[in-house]
């Protein structure tokens, strides 16, 4: 992350001394975005929903919700497909987005930067204080936060609200390892941010429980960004993080490149439980077992995931680690100006 919003702990002060909560900024400026992937339809109907009573409210003249609500990739979402001409998803890194631009340039390159000059400019003060990207995957894996941090406060603070909130819904916090340069999707565009991602739901396709657990999650992360900005203190803990290692392609032939294996059955649908040194994880179309060949025990996300199969992916692997999160509080005036001078110091460096 941007060292001028990481708002994490001096790395020679230990988590567990720290006895008073850590002030971070207040939340004013929120979007939930939908869409981005144009036939993962929970998120695509929840940002409907929310835009069409935002103007039921302001025609009664009622208080609109002081949310941003974005329909990412109205184009893919119209025709409903991933993208039109790329992912999405993909185009939020640096150099994309400061790269040069072109009557030419795919779609969503051009709305990459749109979204950019809307929800940023991404790792500048000017940019929205959190983004929850919505997204749906054919992969058996629940509610899931996906982020860039495992050190991010306001993300994991959230993440741990939800899962006492939501008791019955299994819920974990995957971490991509990526640095802020590197990190290439809609939410790397907020100070904080994180993509909400729900399933097993095929893409094109609403399910109603799917889109009701994606409905209430949001509801909860409003709830608390709202204690959280009236000055609410929130006690710290221990939260499980998936930090990534490393994706698995299938077999595939030499010369046509197609794939020669499905994922073994007695995997599919198991997301999140330990992957052992030689247990099966292909079967081939003529019927052989090839077994996981890695020399230590991960655990597996996406697997067989629908839009993964043209970036080569069968699944993903990381490994468990239980990350301490301090008690946070929202900073007082005479913090917060003493934060906005900390970061005017690093711009001019």
């Amino acid at each position: 992350m941007n060292p001028g919003f990481s708002h994490q702990l001096p790395p020679a002060v230990s988590q567990m001394e720290v006895d008073e909560p850590v002030g971070l900024p207040k939340l004013s400026r929120v979007a939930v975005c939908g869409g981005t992937h144009g036939d993962e339809l929970s998120g695509v109907y929840l940002v409907r929903e929310q835009l069409k009573q935002s103007k039921r409210k302001e025609a009664d003249h009622e208080e609109p919700t002081p949310v941003l609500m974005v329909l990412s990739n109205p184009r893919a979402t119209q025709q409903c497909r991933r993208y039109v001409d790329t992912d999405l998803n993909r185009c939020f890194t640096r150099s994309v987005l400061d790269g040069p631009t072109s009557d030419t340039d795919p779609y969503e390159i051009i709305r990459a930067k749109e979204l950019n000059a809307m929800l940023g400019p991404k790792g500048s003060r000017g940019a929205v204080d959190l983004i929850c990207d919505l997204h749906n995957t054919t992969a058996n894996m629940d509610l899931c936060f996906i982020a860039y941090s495992d050190c991010d406060w306001i993300s994991l603070h959230i993440f741990k609200h939800l899962q006492r909130q939501m008791p019955d819904t299994p819920m974990r916090f995957i971490h991509l390892d990526v640095s802020n340069k590197e990190s290439y999707s809609l939410d790397s565009v907020g100070k904080h941010g994180f993509a909400m991602e729900i399933g097993p739901q095929p893409h094109g396709v609403v399910r109603s429980n799917i889109y009701a657990t994606m409905k209430v999650g949001v509801q909860h992360m409003l709830d608390w960004i709202r204690h959280f900005n009236s000055g609410s203190v929130f006690d710290g803990g221990f939260v499980d993080v998936y930090t990534v290692v490393k994706n698995i392609d299938y077999p595939r032939d030499g010369e046509t490149h197609n794939i020669t294996a499905a994922i073994y059955p007695s995997l599919q649908d198991r997301d999140f439980c330990l992957l052992h040194p030689g247990d099966p994880l292909f079967q081939t179309f003529s019927g052989e077992t090839l077994r996981y060949k890695g020399r230590e025990p991960l655990y597996p996300f996406f697997i067989n995931e629908c839009a993964y199969y043209e970036k080569g992916i069968a699944l993903s692997l990381a490994r468990k680690k239980s990350v301490m999160i301090p008690a946070i509080r929202m900073q007082t005036d005479t913090e917060e100006r003493a934060c906005d001078w900390s970061f005017t110091s690093e711009e001019e460096e």
